[in-house]
């Protein structure tokens, strides 16, 4: 159904009028504005999400895409840092944010796996422990979410993601297709886009060294150091024990610090404040998940953020249980996952292909964690027919401002793969190069040229 239109402004001044202390928060599920729901996906599971409905002066929320964004870690809260760091309609400050993608996009915000974010669990062996427990609970939450809002069913929907986001991205694209095809869901499926993902863990780490040490970060007694963990790494992973090689990355990470003078892993040009690294360096000494997750995913969870999500949002949502913190089970959504951490997702990416499915990769050339250098490598081991004239193809230089000469970014596409290199952006590529990250999105849902 047709719904009236809300400008723009008159969206933000509602947003930020119902976090002001002494006002009343809105009821969930107001029409053209935005809604949220919690849904069981389990018996023992809740997962929480959160939609915004396209803010378009000229056009409906009906003739504008359906963008889900999830969150890395795992454990990262996407109703958290996706809303209000990256792409939502107002910033931790409760600003609008120019930049927003509500502005071509209707906006769902999913906190997955469960226990992150405002979902949460309620018996210990709950948590999702791979990669297809994490589909199966997200396709129960997709199938209540489109049987109780039609009016998306037949909306192009993509899901975007970031970080280990991307890889359950993938799983989830797939067992939606799956899905669809059997007739257990439906909607219009139109892609999926993994941004800075963890697809092959393996090519990520062995990307680092020569990744730092051409960027003068290393020297050749340290990219030795770093090669010899990616090989035993490699080594790990080949004999099956995952658990091991989550260890020994966790060990790459500490050498990489230790001769980068403390470089970022989500931006190369900046460097971690002295007193978190002694700090993690502590709890690295009790359990490397500790300072893993403290790394990982406690930084998607700053202070900050946390302030707001347990008090404005809170109140505003009005349905979280009294005995749920936002991110309070995040650390042992984490630790569930150790097995399938390192476990790589090539295959998927090559059955979405397969199946005619838009992948879209994009990747922000300052990003150590998941640089593009391993991005590349795992890509050129495809099986996809269609890879070598995907190769071939020359990139397409992209302009943010048509009167810059300033590159914003590359992008090449052939048939349903496309890649976008996006330069002076991090990790958190929305975050570094928002205007640049909206134009992409608009030119994959087909906005823009």
């Amino acid at each position: 159904m047709d719904l009236p239109l809300c400008p723009r402004a008159a969206l933000l001044l509602l947003l930020l009028l119902s976090l002001s202390p002494g006002i009343a928060p809105a009821q969930p599920v107001e029409e053209g504005k935005e809604a949220w729901d919690y849904v069981t996906v389990r018996s023992n599971a809740s997962m929480f999400w959160w939609l915004y409905y396209a803010n378009n002066s000229c056009k409906n929320f009906t003739e504008l895409p359906l963008i889900m964004w999830l969150q890395g870690g795992p454990g990262g809260s996407s109703t958290g840092f996706g809303n209000f760091e990256e792409i939502g309609p107002l910033d931790s400050d409760l600003k609008p944010r120019k930049t927003t993608w509500l502005q071509s996009a209707s906006l769902l915000f999913v906190d997955n796996p469960v226990g992150t974010g405002f979902s949460f669990v309620n018996q210990s062996d709950a948590y999702a422990t791979d990669l297809g427990m994490v589909a199966s609970d997200m396709l129960v939450l997709l199938q209540h979410f489109f049987n109780s809002r039609p009016e998306f069913k037949t909306i192009p929907f993509y899901i975007f993601s970031e970080s280990y986001g991307g890889k359950m991205a993938a799983g989830i694209s797939l067992e939606l297709y799956k899905a669809i095809q059997k007739g257990s869901i439906n909607c219009n499926f139109a892609g999926v886009a993994l941004g800075d993902s963890w697809i092959s863990p393996a090519d990520s780490v062995l990307s680092w060294g020569p990744y730092l040490y051409s960027m003068s970060l290393l020297d050749d007694q340290s990219l030795t150091e770093l090669t010899k963990i990616g090989e035993k790494i490699l080594s790990a992973m080949n004999m099956g024990l995952y658990e091991w090689a989550t260890q020994l990355w966790a060990d790459a990470e500490v050498l990489v610090e230790q001769n980068t003078d403390e470089v970022n892993f989500y931006n190369i040009l900046n460097k971690n404040p002295p007193e978190s690294s002694m700090k993690m360096s502590l709890e690295f000494t009790q359990h490397h998940l500790d300072r893993l997750y403290h790394h990982h995913v406690r930084n998607l969870h700053q202070d900050k953020l946390s302030v707001l999500m347990n008090g404005p949002i809170r109140k505003k949502l009005k349905i979280i249980p009294d005995y749920i913190t936002w991110g309070k089970q995040s650390n042992l959504v984490f630790k569930m996952m150790e097995k399938d951490f390192m476990k790589p997702v090539i295959n998927i990416v090559d059955e979405l292909l397969d199946a005619g499915i838009n992948v879209i990769i994009y990747n922000g050339q300052l990003d150590l964690i998941v640089d593009t250098v391993g991005q590349e490598a795992w890509l050129r081991k495809l099986k996809w027919p269609e890879l070598s004239t995907f190769n071939q193809m020359k990139r397409t230089p992209l302009y943010v401002n048509p009167e810059s000469y300033d590159t914003s970014a590359f992008f090449k596409s052939h048939k349903n793969l496309a890649f976008f290199w996006i330069l002076k952006a991090g990790h958190m590529v929305p975050s570094d190069q928002g205007e640049m990250a909206l134009k992409m999105m608009r030119m994959v849902t087909g906005q823009e040229s």
